[in-house]
């Protein structure tokens, strides 16, 4: 059956519709930069990403990701690493020795600047990961400073979790941990960084992110980016841009072992506002995957299975900023070793196709205004299906170019209903098992859906 679509810019039928808006009163005050808007960041493990682990090896790559599309290149922790405790033979990128310096394992100073510039000529933004919670048990400060860390009833170095290789910062009773790990901070702001990705950023007293973004934000007004990894929202209302959908994520996980269905993820969206109280106007960073997810609970296809391709769909059609960690356009097909090296095989191939899906994503999210992320782009209308179990279906508009999203979360074929949508006049659909069907006003299609539903209705 043919479907005509009609282009509206009204939007008043959806007053009827669930909407995924925060509490009233309840926004963010941090202004993100222009150049987030359509942005897509990219997460690089340098001791991975090549078998050299070195910067010099991941330039290269910076024309296959231009053209794969991303925006902001993320940087796991590039840092000396602690040898007092240290786990396995090359120890973890998170027990910081040294925060003004750089690993030996990936280079000199001068190579990651020489990095850094070639990445910035090729329009690409850097962020740094940051650890400000805890560092390497041989940092300079554990000797200096002793007093500004966690201490047990003997007076050592106290071990927080089971992270035995690193100590943890005491900044409230020590505030001039404040000042310390904001000097550390602004010697990479000073360098040309773009903004950084905070380590179990909650563990941090706010008014430390506070006070530290703000003096940032002075000097480079509306031009750093910051990116808490927590679902916490006092950090999002006056110090971060965006955090980390872990909630989302675990849903994901469940939904694709069978435990949850469409019906509970429209009821996730429609009510995290409320639950959480995260202010609206900030950004949630969606993924399918990041270096502890792959390492620790399992590749894409061990989490995902046959239903990857929808959710790495599901990651760019939703609010917020899509994110990739290396190796998923290529479906990685193992976890990485975290304290070992284990570099990426860029020719192992790509069963699935995904550097294609995510090219096309990209190139789509660059195209369609109502994808783009808070304030430049839709906000979703989660839509009533007669298949609530089985299919999820939203809307998202701004100044008239809108999408109608729809996913099928279910091991069969399902036709179905959608009521109350604009995009097009139809309002029966059938997806394949797995399958998604995205529709724009413009007549464009993405997924499962048959080219002819846009031609011209003769009748």
């Amino acid at each position: 059956m043919k479907k005509t679509l009609i282009f509206l810019l009204s939007f008043l039928c959806l007053a009827a519709c669930h909407k995924t808006t925060a509490p009233e009163g309840n926004f963010t005050n941090v202004i993100h930069p222009e150049w987030a808007q359509k942005a897509v960041i990219y997460q690089i493990n340098v001791r991975q990403f090549s078998p050299e682990g070195t910067f010099a090896a991941v330039e290269p790559q910076l024309d296959r990701l231009a053209e794969l599309g991303v925006d902001i290149l993320w940087l796991m922790p590039i840092h000396p690493i602690g040898v007092e405790g240290r786990k396995g033979t090359l120890g973890s990128y998170y027990a910081v020795q040294d925060y003004c310096a750089v690993n030996p394992e990936f280079g000199t100073m001068e190579d990651f600047d020489h990095f850094l510039a070639a990445a910035h000529e090729k329009g690409f933004k850097v962020i740094l990961d940051w650890v400000a919670n805890h560092t390497g048990r041989d940092h300079a400060w554990t000797r200096d400073h002793k007093d500004w860390y966690h201490l047990d009833s003997l007076g050592n170095l106290a071990t927080q979790y089971d992270w035995t290789d690193i100590a943890h910062l005491d900044y409230v009773n020590h505030p001039e941990v404040y000042a310390a790990m904001e000097q550390q901070m602004q010697f990479w702001i000073d360098r040309g960084v773009d903004g950084f990705r905070c380590d179990v950023a909650s563990e941090v007293p706010t008014d430390f992110w506070e006070k530290a973004f703000a003096d940032f934000r002075a000097q480079h007004p509306d031009n750093l980016f910051f990116l808490a990894e927590a679902e916490t929202p006092d950090l999002q209302k006056n110090a971060f841009d965006a955090y980390y959908a872990w909630q989302q994520m675990h849903l994901w996980y469940d939904m694709a072992a069978g435990k949850k269905n469409a019906e509970d993820l429209a009821d996730f969206y429609v009510n995290y506002a409320e639950k959480t109280g995260m202010p609206a106007g900030t950004l949630a960073m969606n993924f399918v995957s990041n270096h502890d997810q792959n390492s620790w609970s399992g590749t894409n296809l061990e989490m995902f299975g046959p239903s990857l391709k929808q959710f790495t769909v599901l990651t760019f059609m939703l609010p917020g900023i899509p994110m990739l960690y290396n190796g998923d356009e290529i479906c990685l097909p193992k976890r990485l070793e975290f304290f070992e090296k284990d570099p990426i095989d860029w020719k192992a191939g790509d069963p699935m196709e995904m550097t294609r899906l995510y090219t096309e994503l990209i190139k789509l999210r660059d195209q369609h205004a109502c994808l783009w992320a808070y304030p430049w782009g839709g906000t979703m209308a989660v839509l009533p299906t007669d298949h609530p179990k089985q299919v999820f279906a939203f809307e998202r508009e701004v100044e008239g170019d809108m999408c109608l999203a729809m996913f099928n979360f279910s091991d069969e074929v399902v036709t179905y209903k959608v009521e109350n949508h604009l995009v097009t006049t139809d309002s029966e659909f059938t997806l394949p098992a797995h399958g998604y069907h995205i529709i724009f006003s413009v007549g464009d299609c993405f997924g499962d859906c048959d080219e002819s539903e846009f031609e011209e209705n003769e009748d």
